[in-house]
């Protein structure tokens, strides 16, 4: 179960309300990437577009590192919002690895725990995937490289004995989804050249 297009804005209208912040337009900008790339290997672009705005729902609770993942699960889960619970999870793992993450571990034991297990319990499907993947493909001002993605992410984050594997996952699902369109992603994005001069 995922909400309609228009009570997924108006969750994301009410959030920014709450935590106003650059996640916005990155979430805005996760949305299109996802759903123009669903369109093109026949997948529901309307689920992608949703599960892509709401991604980072959960930090509507204010500035958090792994918080905001258990914080849009949770939120979306009570909701009833069952898939986009589970992007809100799955986004911040290309590794499926609780531990390959490089955010500050701002949640109990107990959360910890339960995303491990549900890491551990599942299988990524083609929308765990495309968040992950459109996650890197945008930030505030539109769509980007992967390179440039990575790279502002190292400079803000550092260097991690997992970062390789991270980028090589992700760049593992921007070719799957090549493989299913026939030509680069890079190809449906507008505009992603002007990544360079920004």
């Amino acid at each position: 179960m995922y909400p309609n297009r228009k009570t997924a804005i108006k969750e994301l209208e009410i959030a920014e309300k709450m935590n106003q912040g650059l996640w916005v337009k990155h979430s805005q900008n996760v949305a299109a990437a996802a759903e123009l790339i669903a369109k093109n290997c026949g997948m529901d672009s309307e689920k992608a577009f949703v599960c892509g705005l709401l991604h980072d729902i959960g930090r509507k609770t204010g500035i958090a590192a792994v918080r905001h993942i258990i914080d849009g699960y949770d939120y979306c889960a009570k909701q009833g919002w069952d898939e986009v619970a589970r992007v809100c999870l799955t986004h911040s793992f290309p590794v499926k690895d609780v531990n390959a993450d490089i955010g500050k571990k701002d949640i109990t034991a107990e959360q910890l725990l339960f995303i491990e297990n549900f890491l551990n319990g599942i299988d990524y499907d083609d929308y765990d995937k495309l968040i992950i993947l459109c996650d890197a493909l945008a930030d505030a001002n539109g769509f980007c490289i992967l390179e440039k993605r990575f790279v502002d992410t190292t400079r803000r984050y550092g260097i991690y004995p997992f970062t390789l594997n991270r980028w090589n996952k992700t760049y593992e699902y921007k070719e799957y989804f090549e493989s299913k369109i026939g030509k680069s992603i890079y190809a449906l994005l507008p505009d992603v050249e002007k990544c360079i001069y920004t």
